[in-house]
């Protein structure tokens, strides 16, 4: 698997972090996995969930809580949010906007809930994870170089965030499965990893993306026709600043992680 993926990387001149697990058997199977990449909104699957934890232990109705916001708290590729603030939107509805379309002023409006960035670290912590952080807002907190410390995860810490979300007992089984269906309903992730596993698998998943470094990532929860269900977590970027992002390299690199973990894949 990992000559296979330094091939990759040589033949798009792009850096992969790549890590799977099968969550019943616990093989897993890793590339870089332990390397620093910028989080991108990948953070937002796991907002979701700090805030329906919270909604679950501290403050019930949060879900169903409507926000408001002005039009000077709008910031860019906000497709759901905009023009919404003063009509409002549910909780709940800015998390489906901040993981099915990857709206950036849901996912401040979410932060806000369990305290901010500082807040969404502290979550990484509750989790078990030392090495996730999140220090700014969006859309700031795209802008990153190599050598960046704020804002970042790696594809390993990310991977067991997930599947201890979305699997796990991090949540309890209703607001994991509300979790899993705002996943499973992303519009932006069809051409990375839901394009590298067969077309019968169940597929849940959040994308990051940023044009410093043509950065683009994907974190799945994948569910085969038959078999285990699959953590995978694929962070990319490239060595020139202004390089184009490349969705097939996320592709390939989840057919040979499947392929890694034993499980079928083309």
């Amino acid at each position: 698997m990992a000559d296979e993926l330094r091939r990759l990387e040589a033949a798009h001149d792009v850096r992969i972090g790549a890590y799977a697990v099968d969550t019943v058997t616990g093989r897993a199977v890793s590339y870089r996995g332990n390397e620093t990449f910028p989080s991108l909104s990948t953070f937002k699957a796991m907002v979701c969930a700090a805030v329906l934890d919270k909604a679950r232990h501290v403050e019930a109705g949060l879900m169903e809580k409507v926000l408001h916001w002005k039009a000077g708290d709008e910031v860019a590729n906000s497709p759901v949010t905009a023009g919404q603030g003063e009509k409002g939107m549910t909780v709940a509805d800015l998390c489906h906007a901040a993981i099915t379309r990857s709206d950036n002023t849901a996912g401040n409006l979410l932060l806000q809930q369990i305290g901010g960035p500082r807040g969404m670290t502290h979550y990484y912590r509750s989790l078990g994870d030392p090495i996730s952080r999140l220090d700014r807002w969006e859309p700031e907190l795209n802008d990153w170089k190599p050598g960046e410390r704020r804002d970042t995860t790696t594809p390993a810490a990310m991977g067991r965030d997930l599947a201890r979300t979305s699997l796990g007992g991090a949540l309890v089984p209703a607001d994991r499965d509300r979790l899993n269906s705002w996943l499973r309903a992303t519009v932006t992730g069809g051409e990375r990893i839901r394009a590298g596993l067969p077309q019968d698998w169940t597929v849940g998943d959040k994308t990051g993306t940023t044009d410093a470094y043509g950065s683009a990532h994907d974190i799945a929860v994948a569910w085969p026709q038959s078999g285990h269900p699959v953590i995978l977590a694929i962070y990319t970027n490239h060595t020139t600043a202004d390089a184009a992002v490349d969705n097939a390299v996320i592709a390939q690199t989840a057919s040979t992680l499947a392929r890694g973990l034993g499980t079928q894949a083309p």
